[in-house]
C-alpha cells in the first residue's frame, strides 16, 4: 500500500507541475491583461463576464463531469485488463459529447442575449451589447474545450497526467499573443473582441496537442453512439447528478458575479473579483485539484471486499487531506499577510495602479475564508465519485449555493457598512474612496460569504463520507503545528518587507516599475525559506519529501 501511495504522490506532483505551468502562463496572461485593460475598466469587466459564461458550460459538461462519471468507469475497465471494452466505451462517450455539445453551442449562440441578461443582469447599454458580442464569439470554443476535457479523462486514466494539465499553456499563449500584437493598435473595446477570437484559437490548440497522445494510449478506441454497453449506461446514469452537482458549484461562482453586477460600478466589481479569483484559484487548482485528480483513478481502481475498499479509501483520503493542507495553510496565511505585495507584483503595471492592487488584495483575503474547505472538499468528492456516488455531492453543493446567494446578498447590501467598519476600523486598513467603497467592500463580502458556505458543504461531505467508509482521523496536532509554522513564516516576512527589503532598492538601482515585482518575489522567498525548513525540522514528511526532490541531483 505504501508503494501505491508513493506512486499516487508522484502522480500528484505531475498534475501539480502541469497545473503550475499553466497557471504561471495564466498569471502572465493576467498581467498583460491588466496592462492593457486596467483594474476596473468597462472592457475588463465585460470580457471577464463574457468569458465565464461559456466557461460555465465547458466546466459543466467537461472536466468536472468526466471526472465524476467517466474516469471511475474507464479506469476500472483498464484495471481489469479489458482494453477493448474500455476503448469502445471511451469512443461512445466522445461521440455522445460531440453531438450534444454541438447542439448546445448552436442554441447558445441563438439565445446569447437571454443568457447575458440572466448571468449579469446589472449590465446595460454598451456593456450589455459588448458582452453579447463576446459571448457569441466564445461559444464555439466550448465544444473544443469539452473534447479537450475528454482527452484529459483518457490520459489521466492511463496515468499520463502532465500533458493534459499543461495543455492550457497554449490557450493562455494564444490570448497573450493576441493582446501583445493588437494591444497598442486597438481601443479597449475592439481589443476585447479580438481577444475573444484569440481565446477560440487557444481552445483549438489545447485540444490539438492532446489528441495524438489519446490515440497512442487508448489503442482500442472506437467511435460510435452505442448506448447499449453497460459501462456507457453507468456513465450516463451518473452523469445527470454530476452535471447538476457541477452546475450548482459553477452557479455558486456566478452568484458572486451576479450580485457584483448590481453594485455601483458593477463592471469594475466584476473585474476586481476576476483578478482576485485568478490568484485564489492557483492554490485551489495546484494543491486541491492536483491531489484529487491523481487520487481519483487510484481510488476507483481499488478492489477487494467492501471493508478492504473502505480501508483503502480511508488511508488515501487521510493522506491526501494532509498533503493538501500542508500547502494550502501557508497559502492562506500568505494571502492575508503579504497578499498586497503579491497582487502588486502580478498586476501593478500600465493602467493597473496601486489602489487597484489594494482593492484586489482585500477581495483575495476574503476568499481565503473557504480555501481550506474547498480544497479538502475536492478530495472527498473524488472519494464519492470512486464509489460511483454523484448524488451526495450534488445535495451538499446545492446547500452551498443557497447559502452563498443568501449570505452574499445580505452582506453585500444591507450589512455592507458593518464590513466596511470591520476592515477600516478594527483592522485599520486604508478605506477606498467614493464609488470604490461599494465596489471593494461589496466584493469582499461576496468572497467571505462564499467561503462560509464552502465550510458548510465540507462538513456535510465529511460526515457523509465517514458513514460510508468509517471515521477519518482529524489530526489536530498536525494542523496546530502547521498553522504555527505558517504564522511564524508570515510574521517574519512582514517584518522583512517592512524593515529590510526597502534598503535593498538603492543597492540594486531598481526602477519604480520593478519595485512591486521585487517586493513580491522577495516576500515569497523569505516566506518559503522560513516555512519549508521549519516544517521539515518539526518532522513533516511532506516537507522532507519536497526538499529531497528539490535537492536531488
Amino acid at each position: 500500500m505504501q508503494s501505491r501511495r508513493e506512486s499516487s504522490s508522484r502522480f500528484a506532483v505531475l498534475v501539480a507541475a502541469g497545473i503550475l505551468l499553466s497557471r504561471i502562463a495564466g498569471l502572465i496572461r493576467e498581467r498583460v491583461f491588466a496592462y492593457y485593460f486596467g483594474g476596473t475598466s468597462m472592457a475588463a469587466g465585460v470580457f471577464r463576464a463574457g468569458l465565464r459564461i461559456p466557461n460555465f458550460l465547458q466546466n459543466l459538461f467537461g472536466e468536472g463531469v468526466l471526472s465524476a462519471s467517466f474516469i471511475p468507469v474507464y479506469a476500472k475497465l483498464l484495471a481489469q485488463g479489458d482494453e477493448e471494452l474500455a476503448g469502445r466505451v471511451a469512443g461512445a462517450i466522445a461521440s455522445i459529447l460531440a453531438l450534444f455539445v454541438s447542439v448546445l453551442v448552436v442554441l447558445g449562440v441563438s439565445v446569447t442575449s437571454w443568457i447575458v441578461d440572466i448571468i449579469v443582469p446589472g449590465f446595460s447599454g454598451e456593456a450589455r451589447q459588448l458582452t453579447i458580442r463576446i459571448v457569441r464569439i466564445l461559444f464555439p470554443g466550448i465544444g473544443i474545450l469539452v473534447l479537450s476535457a475528454w482527452c484529459l479523462g483518457i490520459l489521466n486514466s492511463h496515468r499520463k497526467f502532465f500533458l493534459s494539465y499543461v495543455a492550457p499553456v497554449l490557450w493562455n499563449a494564444a490570448m497573450i499573443a493576441t493582446m501583445v500584437v493588437f494591444g497598442s493598435r486597438l481601443t479597449q473595446i475592439s481589443l476585447s473582441v479580438a481577444l475573444a477570437w484569440g481565446t477560440v484559437i487557444g481552445s483549438f490548440l489545447q485540444f490539438a496537442v492532446q489528441a495524438p497522445f489519446v490515440f497512442r494510449y487508448a489503442r482500442g478506441l472506437r467511435f460510435s453512439l452505442d448506448t447499449s454497453l453497460a459501462p456507457v449506461r453507468t456513465i450516463l446514469r451518473t452523469t445527470g447528478p454530476a452535471v447538476l452537482s457541477r452546475g450548482v458549484v459553477q452557479i455558486s461562482a456566478y452568484v458572486d458575479q451576479l450580485i457584483a453586477s448590481y453594485l455601483r460600478n458593477g463592471t469594475g466589481a466584476v473585474s476586481v473579483l476576476g483578478y482576485a479569483q485568478t490568484i485564489y484559484l492557483l492554490p485551489v487548482s495546484l494543491f486541491g485539484m492536483s491531489v484529487a485528480a491523481a487520487e481519483l483513478p487510484q481510488m476507483a481502481s481499488a478492489v477487494g471486499s467492501q471493508d478492504q475498499v473502505a480501508a483503502s479509501l480511508r488511508e488515501r483520503v487521510a493522506a491526501a487531506v494532509r498533503q493538501v493542507a500542508f500547502f494550502v495553510v501557508p497559502t492562506i496565511v500568505g494571502f492575508i499577510m503579504i497578499g498586497r505585495l503579491l497582487v502588486a507584483a502580478l498586476y501593478q503595471t500600465g493602467r493597473f495602479g496601486k489602489a487597484d492592487s489594494t482593492y484586489v488584495w482585500y477581495v483575495l483575503a476574503g476568499a481565503t475564508v473557504g480555501m481550506l474547505a474547498v480544497t479538502r472538499g475536492r478530495v472527498y468528492n473524488s472519494a464519492f465519485y470512486a464509489l460511483h456516488d454523484t448524488t451526495t455531492p450534488l445535495r451538499f453543493a446545492t446547500i452551498r449555493v443557497a447559502l452563498t446567494a443568501g449570505l452574499g446578498w445580505l452582506f453585500a447590501f444591507p450589512l455592507r457598512p458593518l464590513i466596511g467598519w470591520a476592515i477600516t476600523g478594527l483592522l485599520h486598513l486604508p478605506a477606498p474612496q467614493g464609488d470604490d467603497t461599494a465596489l471593494v467592500f461589496g466584493s469582499v463580502v461576496l468572497t467571505v460569504s462564499a467561503g462560509a458556505a464552502g465550510w458548510v458543504e465540507y462538513l456535510l461531505l465529511r460526515a457523509a463520507l465517514e458513514k460510508r467508509i468509517g471515521r477519518l482521523p482529524i489530526g489536530r496536532s498536525y494542523f496546530i503545528r502547521l498553522w504555527g509554522c505558517a504564522l511564524i513564516a508570515g510574521l517574519t516576512t512582514v517584518l522583512a518587507a517592512r524593515f529590510a527589503v526597502p534598503h535593498i532598492y538603492p543597492i540594486l538601482g531598481l526602477r519604480a516599475t520593478l519595485i512591486p515585482v521585487f517586493e513580491g518575489a522577495a516576500a515569497l522567498v523569505v516566506f518559503a525559506a522560513i516555512y519549508f525548513p521549519g516544517t521539515a525540522l518539526l518532522g513533516f514528511e511532506e516537507a522532507r519529501k519536497l526538499i529531497r526532490r528539490m535537492t536531488r541531483k
